[in-house]
């Protein structure tokens, strides 16, 4: 091994390019078998699922060759959610699951991700041993131990199953419309199904994939398309859902869009209210808006931040107690029903909140008025470090001053696109697009 190939969320790159190569994910499998092998028995199993990219064949293929070669039983999912994985990981009494899926990327990038048998991510040190394995001579399995592969026809059905034993049974959607978009992705027929049968009106969008139109111009990044049909349809709510539906936006009556953020803060003063917030905190990143922050603390609850990234936020859920969390950009966490960010269940307890408050969709999801927020993403050359040199660090110090005591500024590559992420909160929105503006012109140079 030359390079690191584990990022913020398992692998992800290009497809069909290093180290996204079939080649590159049969000898990861044959890493992770060894890994969970350790103790040379039979029996050990590992599930996999993916979203409905074309590499996704590909690369399903050659880790089942990879798993099955050091004497690992794969049961094969297909087109599931990355939660619906987590929870067949541990359901099935799996020692590892796998998620095929580069989520919000374009269908050209792809990705693996890694569930324990608990159904978490796997930790840092778990993916540097696996990384580690990688660089050796990975020993195969005798003939007499090479594994079985089996494909799983009801994983989805027994998901769509336990999504519904998260709400209330005697909670009905009847007379609610509902806008469901799936990005094309791997909730396609999930998510649509369950809002069905639990009595909506379901308008399904992004439910027709090819290979090639996952995310493309739909879903939680794209979501203009579903509020447009939210206010043709007269819709009561729209859910936006990724390509690997571990994230959500939602769109009220008015077809108007929101983030994590307002979800987040719904959910945590309707689970204080109800004391079932444990710990008495939110665990969201530092990208959340500041506005989330100060209503967190009206509250009289706590926002713990953390790195970006889901499972910088589950991390630090376990190690507080805490039972909430999530990122801006949509994953919601709720550990009292799952170990990773489902967009499905976040979208399903905030439909519990209207049926249950008789409220409408505007009403719930405006608890606070965000602080001016600017995110510039700066794409960056192969190779490209702009912010390593001794100029680049003043000005973006010289830059922080100025928002002194009046927002915060944050900088950071991107853990899975190469990209350098400039974001900036200021109520002065003239000093804000400058502060922005200005780093991101000086990246984009030296990049």
């Amino acid at each position: 091994m030359t390079s690191k190939i584990f990022g913020t969320d398992g692998i992800r790159g290009t497809a069909n390019t290093y180290p996204m190569t079939a080649e590159m994910a049969l000898r990861v499998g044959a890493a992770a078998g060894r890994y969970f092998r350790k103790d040379g028995l039979n029996g050990h199993r590992v599930v996999i699922g993916k979203d409905t990219r074309r590499s996704g064949y590909m690369l399903e293929n050659a880790l089942t060759a990879g798993l099955t070669s050091t004497g690992m039983n794969v049961l094969l999912l297909g087109p599931v959610p990355t939660p619906a994985v987590a929870f067949l990981t541990r359901s099935m009494r799996a020692d590892l699951g796998i998620m095929v899926s580069a989520s919000h990327n374009p269908h050209h990038d792809n990705g693996i991700k890694f569930f324990g048998p608990d159904g978490y991510k796997l930790d840092d040190d778990a993916e540097a041993e696996i990384e580690s394995i990688l660089g050796t001579n990975i020993p195969l399995a005798k003939p007499v131990d090479i594994g079985r592969a089996k494909r799983i026809e009801h994983g989805q059905g027994r998901y769509v199953e336990y999504t519904k034993t998260t709400i209330p049974r005697t909670t009905r959607l009847n007379g609610l419309k509902i806008v469901v978009d799936c990005a094309n992705g791997a909730a396609y027929k999930a998510a649509p199904e369950v809002l069905w049968e639990l009595g909506a009106d379901v308008i399904p969008l992004g439910t027709s994939p090819d290979g090639y139109n996952i995310n493309l111009g739909c879903g939680s990044t794209a979501p203009q398309m579903a509020a447009d049909a939210v206010r043709s349809h007269g819709a009561d709510l729209g859910i936006c859902l990724d390509g690997d539906a571990d994230r959500i936006v939602l769109i009220d009556e008015m077809g108007r869009i929101t983030d994590g953020d307002q979800i987040m803060a719904l959910f945590a003063r309707l689970w204080s209210d109800a004391g079932t917030l444990s710990g008495g905190a939110l665990v969201t990143t530092v990208m959340s808006n500041l506005g989330l922050e100060r209503y967190i603390g009206a509250l009289g609850l706590r926002l713990e931040r953390t790195n970006v990234g889901d499972r910088h936020v589950v991390t630090r859920m376990r190690e507080g107690g805490f039972n909430l969390g999530g990122e801006q950009s949509g994953h919601i966490v709720m550990s009292d029903y799952a170990t990773t960010g489902d967009g499905l269940l976040a979208g399903l307890q905030f439909l519990v909140a209207m049926v249950h408050s008789g409220q409408r969709a505007s009403t719930l999801l405006q608890s606070f008025e965000p602080v001016p927020q600017l995110l510039v993403n700066v794409k960056l050359r192969a190779g490209a470090a702009p912010l390593a040199g001794e100029a680049m660090q003043t000005l973006i110090a010289d830059q922080e001053k100025r928002l002194t005591g009046k927002g915060r500024l944050l900088i950071r590559p991107s853990g899975t696109e190469p990209l350098i992420r400039v974001m900036a909160e200021c109520e002065d929105e003239a000093l804000l697009h400058d502060v922005v503006g200005t780093i991101a012109t000086a990246v984009r140079e030296a990049g």
